[in-house]
């Protein structure tokens, strides 16, 4: 029952805290870290033990899991390069830099337990991105930092339990962590795949909000279980599957399951993120009590810590620097002549058919003589898939001239790479054999207290100074809007012409219904016409469904971003639910 009371108590203090501190316009998690500690200190207040299984187990995957649903896929893609990048080789560089100071620093530290405490100081947190995003600066940067706060959380995982696996064996050898890296990468993404579009399917086929909402519960740790026991990162497993329900989920989903999905893991994420930095905090007052007995005082670890997040930052300058300039070097020798030249050529193989080709002793022979001709629909198939190829590269290359990185954009992202909540918890995992762990604990916890506090209150300033605000929405996100609008109500009419156009009944439309629309919206509600808004809203409902078909369609072409399709797929949800309320009623 105490248990019981106390996990209904750091509940409520979570959502109370964090609801204060957006009123205060302060950092929740820096709140919750002093309520931690203050409680912690009471001289009749006993924390207990935290399991690092509890952690590891129990809170990283459905967190990961979480921030994984809401990844802007198109973006995403666009700069899957320099993500990868920032969240695989920034954080082994990272990591193995700060493997050898620490292990030249601190006493009794072996270089492969350096290497573990540089994983869990290495991963940036989430929490940056959503102080970006309040800011207003580029959406390309807030996509480039979310992107890395999700994956390099299970980089920085991966290559911890390898290094913590040395640590118990002993020695350290390069060629072995590699191997294990990539053999728990890739089972992780199959294990994660396999796992989400089975999920996806089933709760497509369940249907109920309710049910589903209860399966999608367990989807991170149906993830994270088998991948760990084949030797995989059960928590990149988790993020692959939490990546194939957020994609699938806006396809297969119906309007209530998505905004309960959307709902229920921001709740989710609030109580876990957040009881995290609680129980940092009722354990702070521990982990300084075991340093000092074993240090003689904090000042070596304290030092440690602040020259570890230095490194951290210089590190994460060099790198991010590199990636400017590559980025920028790429654009630089993309020529959209050459792609328009091949979508005139495809223009012209839709008019005159596949072209002839010389046959090998001179002539000219059709290339049926050398490979069967494609059968028209194949071939309309097929010139399908490369039109599509086509305006997906042309707005790939407009999306990366419009929205160039210069050096600004670069200071933004080297100052928004905090430690937080991961950073936290992995050190939690750290097993309590280790002799060193409440000094490693500690020094993780400085890193990420000042990095929290240093980076995260001073980043305003530092985008205003830069000058890369933005209010409001741009007219460049307008347009985007006015275009997929004019789309969605180009797909509405043509589903309102088509004859084949039925009720989700089967049965057909009269004819005269939209005629007979505005003639009788206004007239009293009678018997008849309270049959016939039931055929409007039926109507209304069968527009939807081909607006919704048409936003699919439009979602791999990468004409639009994200947060303009999920707006509009947004819109087009409340309006069903809406629509379907009021039949309910009738």
């Amino acid at each position: 029952m105490d248990l019981l009371l106390i996990i209904l108590l750091g509940v409520v203090a979570v959502a109370v805290v964090t609801a204060l501190a957006e009123r205060l316009g302060v950092a929740g998690p820096l709140v919750l870290v002093a309520l931690g500690l203050g409680i912690g200190l009471l001289p009749f207040v006993h924390v207990p033990e935290i399991d690092p299984e509890l952690i590891l187990v129990g809170v990283l995957p459905p967190l990961l899991y979480a921030s994984a649903v809401r990844l802007p896929a198109i973006e995403f893609r666009r700069d899957l390069t320099p993500i990868s990048g920032l969240a695989v080789v920034l954080v082994v560089a990272t990591s193995l830099i700060l493997g050898g100071f620490f292990s030249l620093v601190l006493p009794g530290v072996g270089f492969a337990l350096g290497v573990a405490l540089g994983a869990i100081i290495s991963p940036t947190d989430a929490v940056a991105t959503g102080i970006a995003k309040r800011l207003g600066i580029s959406a390309r940067v807030t996509t480039m930092l979310e992107g890395e706060s999700l994956l390099n959380d299970a980089t920085a995982l991966v290559l911890l339990r390898t290094a913590l696996l040395a640590v118990v064996a002993g020695t350290f050898s390069f060629g072995s962590a590699i191997g294990a890296f990539v053999w728990a990468v890739v089972i992780a993404i199959v294990v994660g795949g396999l796992v989400g579009v089975l999920a996806l399917r089933l709760r497509a086929w369940v249907g109920t909000s309710a049910a589903s909402t209860a399966i999608g519960f367990t989807v991170p740790f149906l993830a994270y279980l088998p991948a760990e026991h084949l030797n995989g990162s059960g928590l990149v497993a988790a993020v692959i599957a939490g990546i194939v329900a957020g994609q699938g989920g806006q396809r297969r989903f119906t309007p209530e399951q998505r905004l309960s999905d959307q709902v229920n893991w921001r709740t989710v994420e609030l109580v876990l993120e957040g009881g995290i930095f609680l129980i940092m905090g009722l354990e702070l007052d521990k982990i300084v009590s075991n340093v000092i007995a074993r240090h003689e005082g904090l000042a070596l670890a304290t030092e440690v810590a602040l020259g570890a997040l230095l490194i951290v930052l210089l590190v994460r300058a060099a790198y991010v620097s590199v990636v400017l300039w590559a980025g920028r070097r790429r654009v630089s020798r993309m020529d959209r002549s050459r792609i328009e030249d091949f979508d005139a050529r495809l223009d012209v193989i839709a008019e005159q058919g596949w072209p002839e080709r010389p046959a090998p002793g001179g002539g000219v022979r059709r290339v049926r003589a050398a490979r069967p001709l494609p059968s028209p629909e194949r071939a309309e198939q097929r010139l399908a898939g490369m039109r599509e190829r086509v305006a997906r590269a042309l707005a790939d290359f407009d999306y990366y001239q419009a929205s160039p990185l210069g050096w600004k954009h670069g200071t933004v992202i080297v100052w928004a790479g905090m430690r937080g909540v991961v950073t936290l918890a992995a050190a939690q995992t750290i097993p309590t054999s280790v002799d060193d762990r409440p000094v490693l604990i500690y020094i993780a916890f400085v890193v990420a207290l000042v990095s929290l506090m240093l980076q995260g209150f001073t980043l305003p300033w530092v985008v205003r100074r830069l000058r890369l605000t933005s209010s409001g929405e741009t007219p460049e996100d307008a347009a985007e809007r006015q275009r997929l609008d004019a789309e969605l109500g180009e797909a509405a009419a043509s589903a309102l012409a088509d004859p084949t156009l039925v009720r989700r009944d089967g049965s057909a439309y009269e004819t005269e219904l939209v005629t007979r629309m505005a003639k009788r919206y206004t007239t009293p509600q009678t018997e008849e016409s309270t049959a016939f808004a039931r055929d409007i809203g039926e109507l209304r409902l069968a527009l939807i469904d081909a607006m919704r078909t048409r936003l699919t369609a439009l979602s791999s072409g990468g004409t639009f971003s994200t947060h303009t399709l999920r707006h509009a797929l947004a819109e087009l949800d409340a309006e069903q639910l809406s629509i379907e309320l009021r039949l309910r009623d009738q």
